[in-house]
């Protein structure tokens, strides 16, 4: 008898810590920041759940919704600072950054995003593929979206 209490009171304790954790996992935070560009469209910034942040993806758009696609360079550094903006008001750091989505108008411009890219990464990078789209949106040249995980 008294190992069927046992075994019940486990399995409470089980329940509780079970549907605690659960319930902690379900909770959406909306991210937004005035220190990077308002979106475009019907999405968020990010969304933090738990201790993991979905960053959308991000084109060098300046503060006030302008995009110097003077050249490559410009657009990237704008692009990845916009994501380091989100991040940070999040409460995280470029660092937990886990995966990272490049999509790159022209793979010509490979060379010059990865070097640009790595600056914003220059210890243990995150994982990362890249794609080469037919179109960005507002003609953007680069445009990344990322993952991190506090």
């Amino acid at each position: 008898m008294r190992n069927i209490f046992y075994i019940i009171g486990f399995a409470i304790i089980l329940f509780v810590v079970a549907f605690s954790f659960s319930d902690k996992t379900q909770e959406r935070e909306f991210i937004f920041t005035k220190n990077a560009p308002a979106p475009i469209g019907s999405y968020s910034q990010a969304i933090k759940v738990g201790n993991i942040l979905y960053v959308a993806g991000q084109v060098g758009f300046t503060l006030d919704g302008k995009l110097d696609s003077s050249c490559i360079d410009n657009e990237c550094k704008q692009a990845l600072n916009n994501i380091k903006a989100i991040i940070e008001a999040a409460g995280m750091q470029m660092e937990q950054v886990v995966k990272a989505t490049l999509y790159v108008k022209d793979l010509k411009n490979f060379a010059r995003i990865n070097e640009i890219y790595g600056t914003y990464f220059p210890k243990n990078p995150p994982a990362r593929e890249t794609i080469q789209p037919s179109a960005l949106p507002k003609g953007a040249h680069f445009e990344i979206s990322v993952i991190a995980v506090k």
